[in-house]
C-alpha cells in the first residue's frame, strides 16, 4: 500500500457497517487489519494476525468486549492482550501474548485510522453523512480520470446528470480504492438511489480506465 502522508487519517471503513458484537477486515497503512466493535459498542482496530496461530482474527467472533480467534479461541480485549485460552482455562495468559493494536476513532459515520500522529481528529464533513462503501479495482487517478476532475485532500466531487455526488476515498493498494459515498443529510430516498447509482457508475469506468491503461 502506497504511504499515507504522515498526520493525516484514513477513512477505513463506515461505522453503519460495524455492528456491535461484529468483527470486519480492513487494511490500513501498516497492512491488513481486523476492526471490531464490543457490545458495549467499542471499536478496536487489531493487526489481522492471531498471535498464536497466524489465523485471520477478521475471521473470528466477538464475545462481550473481547474478540476471539476462530482457530483455537483465544481471546483479545481491546488493549491487546490475551484473556483467555480455552484449552487451559486455568492459565492466566502472561501479557507478553498480545495482538499488535492500532488507534482508532470513530465519528460522524466513518471509522479513520490515524497515520502517524495527527495533530488534530479526523475530519468531519458539515450536512453530509455516509451512503454507502464501494471497493473499486483501480487506483485514484483512474477514477480522477473518469469523473474528469481532481480529487482533493481524499475527496472527489463527481458531477453526473446535474447532481453532484461526494466521494470519500482511501487508497488500498496499487490498483484499488475503498470508495465511500456521501449525501446531504437532507437527501430523499430518490436522490440517495440516484447517488449511489452515479457512484457505481463511476466504479465502472473507472475500473476500465485502469484495465485500459488509459488514466491521465
Amino acid at each position: 500500500m502506497p504511504p499515507y502522508p504522515t498526520g493525516s487519517w484514513m477513512p477505513v471503513a463506515l461505522s453503519a457497517d460495524l455492528p456491535a458484537g461484529t468483527v470486519m477486515p480492513a487494511q490500513s497503512p501498516a497492512g491488513p487489519i481486523a476492526l471490531w466493535r464490543s457490545r458495549s459498542g467499542r471499536v478496536a482496530a487489531f493487526a489481522d494476525r492471531c498471535p498464536h496461530r497466524g489465523m485471520r482474527l477478521s475471521h473470528g467472533f466477538v464475545r462481550g468486549e473481547t474478540l476471539s480467534c476462530i482457530y483455537h479461541g483465544w481471546s483479545y480485549v481491546q488493549a491487546g492482550n490475551c484473556l483467555r485460552i480455552p484449552a487451559h482455562p486455568a492459565l492466566t495468559p502472561p501479557d507478553t501474548i498480545r495482538v499488535a493494536t492500532q488507534p482508532v476513532e470513530d465519528g460522524g459515520g466513518i471509522i479513520w485510522i490515524p497515520v502517524g500522529e495527527p495533530a488534530a481528529g479526523p475530519p468531519r464533513f458539515d450536512g453530509v453523512i455516509p451512503l454507502r462503501s464501494m471497493v473499486v479495482e483501480a487506483d485514484i487517478a483512474a477514477l480522477e480520470s473518469a469523473a474528469g476532475t481532481k480529487a482533493g485532500e481524499g475527496l472527489l466531487d463527481y458531477t453526473h446528470d446535474g447532481r453532484t455526488v461526494r466521494l470519500l476515498l482511501a487508497s488500498e493498494g496499487k490498483a484499488r480504492t475503498l470508495m465511500h459515498v456521501l449525501v446531504d443529510e437532507d437527501s430523499n430516498p430518490s436522490e440517495r438511489i440516484a447517488a449511489s447509482r452515479a457512484a457505481e457508475g463511476l466504479r465502472r469506468a473507472a475500473e476500465h480506465v485502469a484495465a485500459s491503461g488509459t488514466a491521465r
